[in-house]
């Protein structure tokens, strides 16, 4: 018989708690393992649509694209009536995206998808017997980008291949190219004064699509150094209407009156001379303008706000335009292949509206827009006028502008560059100094 010895209870309690404690590390061991489990066979789901893209064709309709996918009577007039609410099926384009989404299994049509534009889409969707539509907008977000460049031959190649701005589409870019042609116009000619050596920085607000263009975007703040000169423009908008300007570090405005010329980024193929050798006459002639050389049917810019004043065929100067200025001045644009929307005497055009497009008519050799101006009947050389100037930033105005230009050019000073000094001072409301004249030499 064998007899097993008795234990004083503290000896019991403590082998009890030893074994506790030895199960629970052996627990935690285990628990830290992660489970072993086998491969799993993959689960395949069946799609929820079938769907079929089409284009419209030349000369097409929506009722002809439907009624080549067999949908039925009944659902096309009910698609045509409610996709009418939304859009009109007779000026759809050529080339418009219609997506045809299908039930996974028969021919029964679940929906339409018609891409208006690449921020609008048609959503037609069946309830039940009948169908309903929806205007459906792209989503955009907002955001700012910051570049700066040097220019080592001309600026367009100085901005389209920047690596800052890579993830932007190549149409985008050359968005940019234009905004700054169009707010340093007047200050430089991108196409004759541009320089190796120059440089540039600008800070830009865009709504920017899922697929990464650009739905629309504005210059917040630009510099433009060029031959050791900077120039500056800082975008204000008095009224908040979105109808602002832009302006330099004194508030005074860098819009000219006119416009140094009526084709962005165009090339001078002819200058003003007292004694030019006509290329085709070959005899020694006055020329009182400057040539543009561009492609024809290229739009042609009023460059200053007026009324037109003549629109018709002249002479070697084949079809023309004058639009009369105030303070006597007088625009005029010849061997245009056509005029422009409206175009016609009488009509009153803002500065760089179309009034007209680059052609051959007349006495020419190549395509180009012949560009005169004019003042009290006196033809002067545009490209050596000292054009008058625009309205500078609004007295009432001046506290606000104080503060969101030093913001813009804040912004503008964390790229790399020159120095930005303010200099602008509030003007005195009270002073009894009249105004510049915009209508000045």
């Amino acid at each position: 018989m064998i007899q097993i010895p008795r234990l004083s209870p503290p000896l019991v309690l403590l082998g009890l708690a030893g074994a506790l404690g030895l199960a629970l590390l052996v627990g935690n061991q285990v628990s830290s393992r992660p489970p072993e489990v086998g491969p799993l066979e993959p689960v395949v789901a069946a799609p929820a649509e079938r769907l079929e893209v089409v284009h419209l064709q030349v000369g097409q309709t929506f009722g002809e694209v439907l009624q080549r996918a067999e949908v039925g009577w009944s659902d096309q007039n009910s698609l045509l009536l409610a996709f009418r609410e939304q859009a009109n099926p007779r000026r759809m384009r050529d080339g418009t995206r219609i997506t045809l989404r299908w039930y996974p299994e028969g021919d029964d049509l679940r929906g339409v998808d018609v891409t208006l534009s690449r921020d609008e889409t048609v959503r037609l969707l069946r309830d039940e017997a009948v169908w309903s539509s929806d205007l459906v907008r792209t989503p955009v977000w907002v955001d700012t980008v910051f570049v700066s460049g040097a220019v080592e031959s001309i600026l367009w190649n100085a901005v389209i291949d920047n690596p800052a701005l890579a993830d932007l589409p190549s149409r985008d870019r050359a968005l940019v190219v234009d905004w700054m042609d169009k707010v340093f116009q007047w200050q430089v000619d991108f196409s004759r004064q541009v320089r190796e050596g120059d440089s540039y920085r600008l800070t830009f607000e865009r709504e920017v699509r899922p697929d990464g263009s650009m739905r629309s975007g504005h210059l917040i703040a630009a510099e433009y150094v060029n031959q050791g000169t900077p120039y500056r423009a800082i975008w204000f908008d008095p009224n908040d209407d979105g109808d602002g300007t832009f302006y330099d570090e004194e508030g005074k405005s860098v819009r000219r009156a006119f416009l140094l010329k009526p084709i962005p980024l165009s090339r001078i193929s002819s200058r003003y001379s007292n004694a030019r050798l006509h290329p085709i006459l070959n005899t020694v002639r006055a020329h009182r303008g400057v040539d543009f050389a561009a492609p024809v049917g290229t739009p042609i810019q009023a460059t200053s706000d007026g009324v037109v004043v003549y629109a018709d065929r002249k002479g070697d100067l084949g079809k023309l335009v004058e639009i009369r200025a105030p303070n006597g001045w007088v625009s005029r644009y010849g061997h245009l292949s056509g005029y422009g929307p409206g175009i016609r005497v009488g009509t009153r055009v803002r500065q760089s509206q179309i009034i007209g497009y680059v052609g051959m008519t007349g006495l020419t050799n190549g395509p180009h827009c012949h560009y005169e101006l004019r003042r009290n009947g006196v033809a002067l050389d545009p490209l050596s006028i000292n054009l008058p100037p625009g309205d500078p930033v609004p007295t009432s105005d001046w506290g606000r502008w104080a503060l969101e230009s030093e913001e813009r050019l804040t912004l503008l000073a964390t790229l790399p560059g020159p120095p930005i000094l303010r200099v602008a001072e509030n003007p005195d409301a009270d002073s009894s100094e009249s105004p510049p004249d915009p209508g000045g030499d």
